[in-house]
Protein backbone atom coordinates (compact mmCIF):
# COMPACT_ATOMS: atom_id res chain seq x y z
CA UNK A 1 0.00 0.00 0.00
CA UNK A 2 1.53 3.40 -1.05
CA UNK A 3 0.73 6.52 0.60
CA UNK A 4 2.96 10.07 -0.33
CA UNK A 5 5.50 10.79 1.49
CA UNK A 6 3.88 13.77 4.19
CA UNK A 7 1.48 11.07 5.16
CA UNK A 8 -0.77 13.37 7.35
CA UNK A 9 -1.39 16.91 7.52
CA UNK A 10 -2.58 17.22 11.13
CA UNK A 11 -1.25 14.84 13.94
CA UNK A 12 -1.92 15.75 17.54
CA UNK A 13 0.06 14.07 19.93
CA UNK A 14 -1.22 13.72 23.16
CA UNK A 15 1.06 13.95 26.18
CA UNK A 16 4.08 15.57 24.87
CA UNK A 17 7.26 14.41 27.22
CA UNK A 18 10.07 12.16 25.62
CA UNK A 19 8.31 9.91 23.93
CA UNK A 20 5.48 12.23 22.55
CA UNK A 21 8.58 14.95 22.19
CA UNK A 22 10.59 11.88 20.35
CA UNK A 23 7.24 10.91 18.09
CA UNK A 24 6.83 14.64 17.08
CA UNK A 25 10.58 15.36 16.21
CA UNK A 26 10.65 12.04 14.33
CA UNK A 27 8.03 13.02 12.04
CA UNK A 28 9.04 16.65 11.44
CA UNK A 29 12.48 15.04 10.51
CA UNK A 30 11.23 12.91 7.87
CA UNK A 31 8.37 15.41 6.76
CA UNK A 32 5.75 13.12 7.42
CA UNK A 33 3.38 15.69 8.76
CA UNK A 34 2.12 19.54 7.61
CA UNK A 35 1.32 20.42 11.13
CA UNK A 36 1.98 18.57 14.46
CA UNK A 37 -0.14 19.92 17.85
CA UNK A 38 0.59 18.95 21.13
CA UNK A 39 -1.61 18.80 23.99
CA UNK A 40 -0.55 18.68 28.01
CA UNK A 41 -2.41 20.16 31.21
CA UNK A 42 0.90 21.90 31.74
CA UNK A 43 1.45 25.02 29.55
CA UNK A 44 5.18 24.43 30.60
CA UNK A 45 5.61 21.05 28.57
CA UNK A 46 3.76 22.25 26.13
CA UNK A 47 6.33 25.74 25.43
CA UNK A 48 9.34 22.81 25.78
CA UNK A 49 8.07 20.81 23.55
CA UNK A 50 7.92 23.68 21.03
CA UNK A 51 11.24 25.04 21.85
CA UNK A 52 12.51 21.30 21.52
CA UNK A 53 10.73 21.55 17.28
CA UNK A 54 8.57 18.67 18.72
CA UNK A 55 5.38 20.08 18.02
CA UNK A 56 4.20 23.53 16.18
CA UNK A 57 1.65 24.45 18.75
CA UNK A 58 0.09 22.94 21.53
CA UNK A 59 -3.25 23.19 24.15
CA UNK A 60 -4.19 22.63 27.42
CA UNK A 61 -7.63 21.86 26.24
CA UNK A 62 -8.20 18.48 24.46
CA UNK A 63 -11.13 20.11 22.84
CA UNK A 64 -8.56 22.77 20.90
CA UNK A 65 -5.77 20.46 20.19
CA UNK A 66 -8.37 17.33 18.40
CA UNK A 67 -10.32 18.39 15.86
CA UNK A 68 -9.58 18.18 12.21
CA UNK A 69 -6.67 15.84 12.83
CA UNK A 70 -5.90 13.02 10.87
CA UNK A 71 -3.78 10.94 13.19
CA UNK A 72 -4.10 11.27 17.35
CA UNK A 73 -1.16 9.37 19.47
CA UNK A 74 -1.51 8.83 22.74
CA UNK A 75 1.99 8.92 24.57
CA UNK A 76 0.84 9.15 28.40
CA UNK A 77 1.23 6.79 30.99
CA UNK A 78 -1.60 3.72 30.73
CA UNK A 79 -4.30 4.73 33.27
CA UNK A 80 -3.97 8.29 31.45
CA UNK A 81 -4.45 7.04 27.98
CA UNK A 82 -7.42 4.38 29.36
CA UNK A 83 -9.29 8.02 30.65
CA UNK A 84 -8.57 9.72 27.60
CA UNK A 85 -10.60 7.72 25.08
CA UNK A 86 -14.43 9.12 26.58
CA UNK A 87 -12.48 12.64 26.00
CA UNK A 88 -11.00 12.72 23.06
CA UNK A 89 -14.20 10.71 21.33
CA UNK A 90 -16.48 13.57 20.58
CA UNK A 91 -13.79 15.75 18.87
CA UNK A 92 -12.37 12.82 16.60
CA UNK A 93 -13.01 13.23 12.58
CA UNK A 94 -14.74 10.09 11.28
CA UNK A 95 -11.37 8.76 9.94
CA UNK A 96 -9.25 10.03 12.14
CA UNK A 97 -6.79 7.03 12.93
CA UNK A 98 -5.61 6.58 17.04
CA UNK A 99 -2.96 5.38 18.23
CA UNK A 100 -0.75 4.92 21.40
CA UNK A 101 2.59 3.85 22.77
CA UNK A 102 1.45 2.44 25.88
CA UNK A 103 3.59 -0.15 27.67
CA UNK A 104 0.74 -2.96 28.24
CA UNK A 105 -2.07 -3.57 25.78
CA UNK A 106 -5.09 -5.60 26.26
CA UNK A 107 -6.93 -2.50 28.90
CA UNK A 108 -5.84 0.32 26.27
CA UNK A 109 -7.55 -2.41 23.21
CA UNK A 110 -10.74 -3.22 25.51
CA UNK A 111 -11.01 0.64 26.43
CA UNK A 112 -10.68 1.87 23.00
CA UNK A 113 -13.22 -0.45 22.20
CA UNK A 114 -15.16 0.66 24.37
CA UNK A 115 -15.30 4.41 24.41
CA UNK A 116 -14.49 5.50 20.96
CA UNK A 117 -17.36 5.81 18.25
CA UNK A 118 -15.16 4.41 15.51
CA UNK A 119 -13.10 1.77 17.17
CA UNK A 120 -11.82 0.13 13.88
CA UNK A 121 -9.39 3.40 13.30
CA UNK A 122 -7.92 2.60 16.60
CA UNK A 123 -4.84 0.81 16.43
CA UNK A 124 -2.39 -0.50 19.28
CA UNK A 125 1.48 0.77 19.18
CA UNK A 126 4.38 -0.40 21.75
CA UNK A 127 7.98 0.76 20.35
CA UNK A 128 10.23 -0.67 22.22
CA UNK A 129 12.52 2.27 23.32
CA UNK A 130 12.21 5.03 25.54
CA UNK A 131 14.71 6.27 28.53
CA UNK A 132 14.89 6.58 31.86
CA UNK A 133 14.90 10.47 31.40
CA UNK A 134 12.05 12.18 31.67
CA UNK A 135 10.71 15.41 29.25
CA UNK A 136 10.33 17.40 26.21
CA UNK A 137 13.89 18.00 27.14
CA UNK A 138 15.02 14.90 26.79
CA UNK A 139 13.13 13.81 23.61
CA UNK A 140 15.61 12.97 20.14
CA UNK A 141 14.46 12.97 16.82
CA UNK A 142 16.12 9.32 16.60
CA UNK A 143 14.43 7.67 19.40
CA UNK A 144 12.55 5.32 16.92
CA UNK A 145 15.56 3.95 14.71
CA UNK A 146 16.86 0.82 14.18
CA UNK A 147 14.02 -0.30 17.23
CA UNK A 148 11.33 -3.03 16.95
CA UNK A 149 7.54 -1.38 17.43
CA UNK A 150 5.24 -4.24 18.32
CA UNK A 151 1.33 -3.50 16.86
CA UNK A 152 -1.89 -5.12 18.02
CA UNK A 153 -4.63 -4.89 15.57
CA UNK A 154 -7.52 -7.00 16.36
CA UNK A 155 -10.22 -8.62 14.00
CA UNK A 156 -12.34 -5.44 13.51
CA UNK A 157 -9.07 -2.99 13.21
CA UNK A 158 -9.77 -1.43 9.64
CA UNK A 159 -7.29 -2.65 7.01
CA UNK A 160 -6.24 0.46 5.37
CA UNK A 161 -5.65 2.43 9.36
CA UNK A 162 -3.38 -0.46 10.50
CA UNK A 163 -1.14 -0.55 7.32
CA UNK A 164 -0.77 3.17 7.70
CA UNK A 165 0.21 2.90 10.53
CA UNK A 166 2.59 0.67 9.87
CA UNK A 167 4.11 2.34 7.28
CA UNK A 168 4.09 5.30 9.82
CA UNK A 169 6.47 3.22 12.04
CA UNK A 170 8.38 1.87 9.28
CA UNK A 171 9.03 5.55 8.18
CA UNK A 172 10.37 6.18 11.75
CA UNK A 173 12.98 3.38 11.62
CA UNK A 174 11.45 0.88 13.48
CA UNK A 175 10.78 -3.07 12.28
CA UNK A 176 7.38 -3.58 12.86
CA UNK A 177 5.89 -6.97 14.19
CA UNK A 178 2.11 -7.77 14.78
CA UNK A 179 1.00 -9.56 17.92
CA UNK A 180 -2.20 -9.78 19.84
CA UNK A 181 -2.81 -7.87 22.97
CA UNK A 182 -2.47 -11.08 25.00
CA UNK A 183 0.42 -12.24 23.84
CA UNK A 184 2.20 -8.46 23.78
CA UNK A 185 1.32 -8.31 27.30
CA UNK A 186 2.84 -11.92 28.33
CA UNK A 187 5.93 -11.36 26.45
CA UNK A 188 6.53 -7.86 27.62
CA UNK A 189 5.36 -8.64 31.02
CA UNK A 190 9.09 -11.36 31.18
CA UNK A 191 11.14 -8.93 28.77
CA UNK A 192 10.12 -5.37 30.27
CA UNK A 193 7.91 -5.10 33.23
CA UNK A 194 10.33 -8.23 35.04
CA UNK A 195 13.39 -6.56 34.75
CA UNK A 196 12.30 -3.18 35.63
CA UNK A 197 10.75 -4.42 38.52
CA UNK A 198 13.97 -6.25 39.57
CA UNK A 199 16.15 -2.83 39.30
CA UNK A 200 13.43 -1.37 41.42
CA UNK A 201 13.46 -4.19 44.26
CA UNK A 202 17.35 -4.20 44.08
CA UNK A 203 17.83 -0.74 44.13
CA UNK A 204 15.84 -0.39 47.25
CA UNK A 205 17.59 -3.43 49.21
CA UNK A 206 20.78 -1.76 48.85
CA UNK A 207 21.57 -0.13 52.10
CA UNK A 208 22.80 3.35 51.64
CA UNK A 209 25.94 3.31 53.39
CA UNK A 210 26.86 1.00 50.57
CA UNK A 211 25.93 3.37 48.04
CA UNK A 212 29.41 5.06 47.92
CA UNK A 213 31.14 1.97 47.00
CA UNK A 214 28.89 0.67 43.81
CA UNK A 215 30.52 0.37 40.95
CA UNK A 216 29.72 0.72 37.41
CA UNK A 217 28.11 -3.25 37.67
CA UNK A 218 25.13 -1.45 39.85
CA UNK A 219 24.81 1.00 37.77
CA UNK A 220 24.53 -0.62 34.80
CA UNK A 221 21.81 -3.03 36.22
CA UNK A 222 19.76 -0.72 38.11
CA UNK A 223 19.73 1.99 35.68
CA UNK A 224 15.97 1.47 34.67
CA UNK A 225 14.92 2.09 38.59
CA UNK A 226 15.52 5.71 37.35
CA UNK A 227 12.17 5.26 35.71
CA UNK A 228 8.91 7.20 36.13
CA UNK A 229 7.16 5.68 39.30
CA UNK A 230 4.08 6.73 38.77
CA UNK A 231 4.01 5.47 34.66
CA UNK A 232 5.49 2.16 36.41
CA UNK A 233 3.09 2.33 38.82
CA UNK A 234 0.17 2.12 36.23
CA UNK A 235 1.80 -0.45 33.96
CA UNK A 236 2.72 -2.91 37.33
CA UNK A 237 -1.61 -2.69 37.80
CA UNK A 238 -2.78 -2.62 33.90
CA UNK A 239 -0.50 -5.94 33.15
CA UNK A 240 -0.74 -7.81 37.12
CA UNK A 241 -1.67 -11.22 35.58
CA UNK A 242 1.67 -11.47 34.02
CA UNK A 243 3.68 -9.64 36.01
CA UNK A 244 2.69 -12.00 38.63
CA UNK A 245 3.50 -14.94 36.99
CA UNK A 246 6.88 -13.46 36.00
CA UNK A 247 7.82 -12.29 39.27
CA UNK A 248 6.59 -15.85 40.71
CA UNK A 249 9.16 -17.38 38.04
CA UNK A 250 12.08 -14.95 39.45
CA UNK A 251 11.03 -15.89 43.13
CA UNK A 252 12.16 -19.32 42.03
CA UNK A 253 15.25 -18.48 40.68
CA UNK A 254 16.24 -16.59 43.77
CA UNK A 255 15.35 -19.57 45.95
CA UNK A 256 17.11 -22.07 43.67
CA UNK A 257 20.06 -19.31 44.70
CA UNK A 258 19.47 -19.58 48.42
CA UNK A 259 19.24 -23.47 48.70
CA UNK A 260 22.53 -23.87 46.56
CA UNK A 261 24.59 -21.38 48.49
CA UNK A 262 23.55 -22.96 51.63
CA UNK A 263 24.54 -26.35 50.32
CA UNK A 264 27.23 -25.18 49.11
CA UNK A 265 26.60 -26.55 45.61
CA UNK A 266 29.41 -24.84 43.20
CA UNK A 267 28.77 -27.20 40.22
CA UNK A 268 24.99 -26.56 40.35
CA UNK A 269 25.81 -22.78 40.73
CA UNK A 270 28.32 -23.11 38.18
CA UNK A 271 26.10 -25.18 35.35
CA UNK A 272 23.13 -22.36 36.11
CA UNK A 273 25.48 -19.80 36.02
CA UNK A 274 26.82 -21.25 32.34
CA UNK A 275 23.23 -21.60 31.03
CA UNK A 276 22.47 -18.06 31.95
CA UNK A 277 25.55 -16.46 30.37
CA UNK A 278 24.82 -18.68 27.04
CA UNK A 279 21.34 -17.30 26.83
CA UNK A 280 22.31 -13.53 27.72
CA UNK A 281 24.94 -13.77 24.57
CA UNK A 282 22.07 -14.82 21.95
CA UNK A 283 20.54 -11.46 22.79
Amino acid sequence: MLFRTQMFRKVTIVGVGLMGGSFGMALKKQNLAKEVVGFSQKETSIQEAIKRGAIDTGFTEIEKAIPHSELVILATPVETMIKLFQKINPYLGRHCIVTDMGGSKLAIVEAAEKHLASPSFFVGSHPLTGSERQGAQNARADLFENTQCIMTPTAKTNPFAREKVKHLWTKLGARVKFLTADEHDEILGFVSHLPHLAAFGLMTSIPDKCLEYAAQGLRDTTRISASSPVLWSELCLSNSKNIINALDDLAKQFSYFRKAILNRDESGLTAYFTKAKEKREKL
